[in-house]
């Protein structure tokens, strides 16, 4: 199997691991970004960022996916499109294998991020792709005129459910507590929104429909009572997993499976380095995902400098 080698490896093209890439691109440092799918990661998967510092008014997810494909290629960094399949961690050198090949590494980042958690009911998967959903940007206008459920409480949830209001003839809320986590302006702009409707204190138990979705079972968590509700289309927002499957039982997890780092983003093993959603930390989010990025490859190249001079 043919093999190529780089000083350091950046596994995932999201906003950690693009800043990682335009860190060690300014530096000289010989990397190789290595994205499964698409170049921006989860912003691929919302329709648009209000909180990312520059942006009056927000910036659509497209467009910011954009400018951070443009920066790296501006940089020339080279990016390679493929699904790592193994990492083999050695003390000064690091395997990342793909389908075809090994390419070596002396330090690695890992910006692997979190993919959507699931409800795990009766239906979901079966109906995936057929009325469920996990991304309003993506499916949303599918279901223009129609009715439809956001499932979840939180930032992504509540930000969905304004997209979908647009098009949506209603958008039902359902959220298993009596309040949301979402941030007060996100809670203030739904409470506007005429088409949109809270059922608070309420979990789905159940999708169902023949061809596609027709209707959910919801069960009240206070008075353990159920109803049908006719919807069209149903999109989960209940929180994300970390994609740290890689290197499970070669470097510490938390009880999650997020990476555990310092605050220079190094993790239990020696110059392998982890940023964005896949790390342990409190905020998720792409300016801390950013932060993150640019922290990591500061750290790898102290650590690549440390190596030369030893």
């Amino acid at each position: 199997m043919p093999s190529s080698e780089y000083e350091l490896i950046i596994i995932g093209g999201g906003p950690a691991g693009i800043t990682a890439g335009i860190y060690s691109s300014r530096a000289r440092i010989k990397t190789l970004l290595i994205e499964k799918s698409l170049l921006g990661g989860q912003i691929n998967y919302t329709n648009r960022i209000e909180n990312y510092p520059g942006f009056k008014g927000g910036i659509s997810s497209w467009e910011l996916c954009q400018n951070l494909a443009y920066h790296i290629k501006e940089l020339g960094l080279p990016v390679e499109i493929a699904e790592v399949k193994e990492i083999i961690l050695r003390e000064q050198e690091k395997l990342v294998r793909l389908d075809d090949k090994v390419i070596k590494s002396t330090g690695l980042i890992i910006a692997t991020g979190a993919t959507p958690n699931t409800l795990g009911i009766e239906g979901e998967e079966k109906f995936t792709g057929r009325g469920v959903s996990y991304c309003a940007t993506c499916d949303g206008p599918l279901f223009r005129n129609m009715q439809v459920a956001v499932v979840g409480g939180g930032d992504r949830a509540l930000g969905e459910a304004l997209f979908l209001s647009k098009t949506a003839k209603d958008v039902f809320i359902i959220h298993r507590r009596d309040k949301f986590r979402a941030t007060k302006i996100l809670q203030e702009k739904v409470s506007a929104e005429k088409n949109i409707h809270i059922v608070w204190n309420s979990v789905v138990e159940k999708i169902e429909g023949n061809q596609s979705v027709k209707s959910l079972i919801v069960k009240d968590v206070r008075t353990q009572k159920k109803h049908a509700m006719t919807v069209q289309g149903v999109f989960i927002f209940i929180g994300i997993h970390p994609n740290s499957e890689l290197v499970r039982d070669k470097i510490k997890l938390d009880n999650l499976g997020c990476i555990i780092t310092d605050e220079n983003m190094e993790t239990s093993e020696r110059g392998v380095f982890a940023a964005g959603d896949v790390r342990s930390k409190l905020l998720r989010q792409i300016a801390t995902a950013v932060g993150d990025g640019a922290n990591a490859t500061f750290a790898a190249q102290r650590y690549l400098e440390n190596l030369k001079n030893a």
